[in-house]
């Protein structure tokens, strides 16, 4: 694994990298290859005791303030240290970074009041339990979220929610969801929707299913599921923010989410560089020449180099402008790393499958379950298309307000 970018290096940083990498290598990869042959409760259970070691030497959570006891990273700092999860599967998990509660954690702890932080967010900060986000629904684009048909409605004390969501990420064996329903239909194209707090053991809350993914049955280390509220009641008081502040408040959660996504799919490229080039040296062709000396698998190699390289350096300068400005004013930048860094994560595991032959379609190394679960990576939390037309829209507003009557290409 690459070491710390010296561009967006610190001291504090500088004494918690070597301390991640030597867990993940001593703790992590040495079981990864039992891991990834379970299902997820079952590695869950593995992976407890690995949990309860790392938040004694102080891993555990480094996003969050230093009065929660733990390190308090900004996001330059934090991204650096979440690519060296990235190297295996489960090192999210093990330092309770994992999404979607890494983004519910830093949602209610800006916005949850007092009971709902006692309720929810302190023991999902303690990783005692896990947590969900319904947004996406069957019958609407998921890459437009301000319309929607999950309805809550106030009747006395208590919401109560009728609607159906889907691709809900780790809904299965979620303690609650944080879910997006529309509660004011009149209002303002992006003021109809708040967000809600529902405990998934509340009746009229119901897991349909969870949705088979790229062969699998959804019983794996990542579930989508499909869930529905029928007459779901739950307290007033579970309003998360303001009513209809749904859509902003999924927007500043998505955010830095982003930039956690695009960090964890550089960390998993230069796993899979690594794997590649490892493989280029050690594989004999036979005819008195390695794989290595090939020029077709040295120019692969080269483009991925060069590639995980420019999207590190794209993913730290969105997160120093999240850090400086906001991750309204770091959109763009947010934009671009998602499509760009997305494409070159999944190249790299293509070239990399490709080196290791019909091994590489195997389990025998993470290769393979890393090319089925993160070709969502172009999908979730806004398609590169979307991205795309986000960021070309705004560079040609500023070509469109610089025009002058006499002005030529």
């Amino acid at each position: 694994m690459k070491g710390i970018t010296d561009a967006f290096a610190t001291e504090r940083l500088r004494a918690a990298h070597p301390r991640y990498l030597s867990f993940l290598t001593e703790e992590l990869l040495p079981i990864e290859g039992q891991l990834l042959s379970m299902p997820f409760h079952e590695a869950a259970q593995m992976l407890e005791e690995k949990r309860v070691k790392a938040r004694a030497l102080g891993l555990w959570a480094p996003y969050l303030p230093e009065s929660e006891g733990c390190l308090g990273l900004g996001m330059t700092e934090f991204a650096q240290v979440s690519e060296l999860m990235a190297m295996t599967p489960f090192g999210h998990y093990v330092f309770n970074c994992q999404a979607p509660d890494i983004g519910n954690i830093e949602l209610l702890h800006r916005h949850a009041d007092a009971r709902q932080q006692a309720l929810f967010l302190a023991p999902l900060m303690e990783g005692r339990i896990r947590s969900c986000f319904g947004m996406t629904e069957p019958g609407h684009a998921g890459s437009n979220p301000v319309v929607m048909s999950t309805r809550a409605e106030i009747e006395g004390d208590e919401w109560v929610i009728d609607g159906t969501k889907w691709f809900t990420t780790g809904a299965d064996g979620a303690a609650f969801v944080v879910v997006m329903a529309v509660t004011d239909p009149d209002a303002a194209r992006h003021e109809r929707a708040s967000l809600v707090i529902v405990p998934t053991d509340t009746p009229g809350y119901r897991r349909v299913r969870n949705i088979p993914v790229m062969g699998e049955s959804g019983e794996g280390h990542v579930s989508h599921s499909e869930i529905r509220f029928e007459g779901c009641r739950v307290p007033a008081g579970n309003l998360l923010g303001p009513r209809g502040a749904g859509f902003r408040l999924a927007q500043e959660r998505l955010g830095p989410g982003r930039i956690h996504h695009c960090m964890r799919w550089v960390g998993i490229s230069e796993r899979a560089f690594d794997i590649m080039c490892r493989r280029a040296v050690s594989r004999d062709m036979g005819d008195g020449q390695r794989l290595s000396d090939k020029q077709s698998l040295q120019h692969a190699i080269a483009e991925s180099r060069a590639s995980i390289d420019a999207a590190r350096y794209m993913v730290l300068h969105a997160a120093d402008a999240l850090d400086r400005r906001g991750a309204g004013a770091a959109r763009h930048e947010i934009s671009a790393i998602k499509f760009f860094v997305a494409d070159v994560m999944l190249k790299v595991l293509d070239r990399a499958i490709q080196a290791c032959g019909a091994m590489g379609l195997t389990d025998e190394t993470p290769l393979s379950w890393w090319y089925r679960h993160e070709r969502g990576a172009r999908i979730y939390d806004g398609p590169d298309e979307v991205h795309k037309s986000s960021l070309a829209r705004s560079i040609l507003r500023g070509y469109a307000g610089n025009q002058s009557p006499d002005s030529k290409p």
